[in-house]
């Protein structure tokens, strides 16, 4: 598994010819990452004096983070395997009618699913940045540069994993299904853009 390799061996993976861990899975990477932030963030200053007011809202914010953390991760993996699902699709044989059918049928749905999963990271990734945003505002002041970079991580793991979810899409034949997830796409995509903005704005360095 992706996640279970050493950082240099899994850089060194990602540099070579092989096609995974691509995008999607560094995207997964960039999104646990920003949650990992936010929980350190958040840990700093639940046990810092002078924040005892704010205690218990940021273990629950570390509680949460830790949580999409550990989700995210998992996605390094999941992003790489749904590729291949597309990849094995594409290798079924056609040499007749039924054949064919059911590759296609095979194709669509390994796409969608290929779709679906990056999708899935962005809108969580979306939950991370709401996160940020808190720690930004009430957390230690210490920290802010690293709630900065969560917040700069996040948006870059959105949109990346939209990118994924945009390149499968056009490869989908379901024209409803492609409008539904089109249209979230740029509804995430703006979110995220603005949400980046606002905070970064927030903060004068």
């Amino acid at each position: 598994m992706l996640i279970e390799m050493k950082l240099n061996v899994f850089l060194d993976k990602t540099a070579s010819s092989d096609p995974v861990p691509g995008g999607g899975s560094i995207s997964a990477l960039a999104a646990a990452s920003a949650a990992g932030l936010v929980e350190m963030v958040a840990n700093l200053t639940a046990g810092g004096k002078g924040f005892e007011a704010t205690k218990t809202e940021m273990k629950d914010i570390s509680r949460k983070a830790a949580a999409f953390r550990a989700k995210l991760s998992g996605c390094i993996d999941r992003d790489s395997e749904a590729y291949h699902r597309v990849i094995s699709s594409f290798k079924m044989p056609k040499n007749n009618e039924a054949e064919s059918k059911t590759r296609t049928r095979a194709i669509q749905a390994a796409l969608k699913h290929a779709a679906e999963v990056p999708l899935w990271i962005a809108s969580e990734t979306l939950k991370v940045m709401s996160l940020a945003e808190i720690v930004l505002k009430k957390g230690n002041p210490n920290a802010v540069t690293d709630g900065l970079v969560a917040v700069m991580m996040a948006r870059t793991a959105i949109l990346g994993a939209l990118c994924n979810v945009k390149i499968n899409l056009k490869s989908i034949t379901d024209p409803s299904y492609v409008s539904k997830l089109s249209a979230q796409v740029r509804e995430m995509e703006n979110i995220a853009l603005k949400k980046e903005k606002d905070l970064l704005s927030h903060v004068d360095l």
